[in-house]
């Protein structure tokens, strides 16, 4: 009897350890980090009550978004934040100035290529006539946030090395993108 409660108290702190493991950060969302310190909120309004912030560079994932406001999950907690101070991707790093990249839009770096040099951003891709035309990017010196939808929305990926077909949500299917 005393080996069963013993098992019986291991499974249920397991279970609350793998719950307050999950809420820490979301296996869903976009994989983004905030450029400034997050305050965030009960609803995606400033009329919402504060529930807690997020540090500046520190890794979130982006549930979802409403306009100007993000639903995002961190490592101090989920809340709704304005979306001005989040940018989409991985965890920042430090970036090379001066790198360039070229995205085809054929597979294997074919077709015809546009390239864009760090500090390109391009919000909506359908403006110049290129919305869900890229197939593959070649990256030198530098990375780029590349995303489905517009304004950065969506599914997003951080871009660091060249890939002759594109993940497969975002081959033939890219909107956005940011040259770091």
């Amino acid at each position: 009897m005393h080996f069963l409660a013993r098992l019986l108290t291991a499974v249920v702190l397991f279970a609350a350890a793998s719950t307050t493991a999950s809420f820490a950060l979301s296996e869903s969302g976009t994989h983004a980090w905030s450029t400034d310190t997050l305050t965030l909120r009960n609803g995606p309004g400033r009329a919402y009550a504060v529930s807690g912030s997020v540090q500046a560079d520190s890794a979130i994932k982006v549930l979802r978004c409403q306009r100007n406001w993000c639903l995002v999950d961190s490592d101090t907690g989920r809340g709704w934040s304005v979306k001005g101070p989040i940018d989409f991707g991985d965890i920042p790093a430090t970036y090379d100035r001066g790198g360039t990249v070229c995205f085809y839009t054929g597979t294997n770096y074919t077709g015809a290529e546009y390239c864009y040099s760090t500090g390109n951003v391009i919000r909506d891709l359908a403006l110049s006539g290129l919305d869900n035309a890229f197939a593959s990017v070649r990256i030198e010196g530098t990375n780029v946030s590349a995303c489905r939808d517009r304004f950065f929305q969506s599914y997003c990926e951080r871009i660091t090395v060249s890939q002759p077909v594109l993940d497969q949500y975002l081959v033939r299917n890219l909107s956005s993108i940011r040259v770091h």
